[in-house]
């Protein structure tokens, strides 16, 4: 049996995945409070983990608490405290930023997708998803974009796009309130909702990143200049992170791409 073989028939035997809704995850943030109005959001509009990166503390009588209304009794005692790598070796991220201001000769903060566009996508792909906030001064750091699947952006004056912590995650998850709370026929699972067959399921992140690692590694046996290599594997994890790869699709291009890397045209 053919590796392709293997994949379809594990593809028939495994159970189709359940929809999760997107995790919300926040790095790094420096106000207690923009944590609550943020748990305060995710209750809103239906979406219930909460991940967080180096947060401040939270104390129960603090401000965290006082803005987070109805989440400080679920949501924001619930979160889950987690590091950067574990954030995207485990999820499909999707990095919310204000500032995209590049091109397709820098893949840092392109291409990106707003709200909106994930609204309509997000809903047929299965799999755990994170969607990334950055801090209140800075948002995400060039260094954390790198790493990121997918960019997502706010349509906002040019004059003045920079939105304040809270105020971003609270447009975006009202953009994709459906995914948290259905929507009567259901995009969702949400209350009085039938899920309906998946269109796709996305591949475990640590396939993915799998693949990536050997992409890395063929750009290596091809000597692909050094200087361009970090730019090249930005891009491709763009195209990856935009495409929703199936667990068979990553299983076969992780297959041709070891058998690259291993060059059977090579003498001896």
């Amino acid at each position: 049996m053919s590796d392709d073989d293997e994949v379809a028939e594990s593809d028939r035997e495994r159970p189709r995945t359940q929809f999760r809704r997107p995790a919300v995850a926040v790095v790094d943030a420096q106000t207690p409070g923009n944590v609550g109005t943020i748990a305060r959001a995710m209750k809103n509009f239906g979406f219930e983990e909460l991940l967080l990166i180096d947060p401040p503390e939270l104390d129960p009588d603090g401000e965290a608490y006082g803005f987070a209304g109805h989440a400080r009794d679920d949501i924001l005692p619930n979160a889950t405290e987690t590091t950067f790598d574990d954030l995207v070796t485990y999820y499909h991220t999707i990095g919310c930023t204000a500032v995209t201001n590049e091109d397709d000769d820098n893949h840092v903060r392109f291409p990106f997708s707003t709200p909106a566009d994930l609204a309509d996508r997000l809903p047929a792909v299965g799999g755990p998803t994170a969607l990334v906030f950055g801090r209140e001064r800075v948002g995400l750091t060039n260094a954390e974009l790198a790493r990121i699947d997918e960019i997502c952006s706010i349509p906002a004056s040019a004059d003045y796009p920079v939105l304040n912590l809270g105020q971003a995650a609270t447009i975006t998850l009202y953009e994709l309130r459906e995914l948290g709370l259905g929507s009567g026929e259901g995009r969702a699972d949400g209350p009085g909702t039938q899920l309906p067959d998946l269109e796709r399921v996305r591949a475990p992140e640590p396939l993915v990143e799998r693949l990536y690692d050997q992409w890395d590694d063929l750009l290596a046996e091809l000597n692909h200049p050094a200087e361009k290599r970090e730019k090249t594997m930005r891009m491709i994890r763009r195209v990856y992170g935009r495409a929703d790869l199936t667990e068979r699709e990553a299983t076969t291009f992780l297959g041709l791409l070891r058998r690259a890397t291993e060059r059977p045209d090579r003498d001896g």
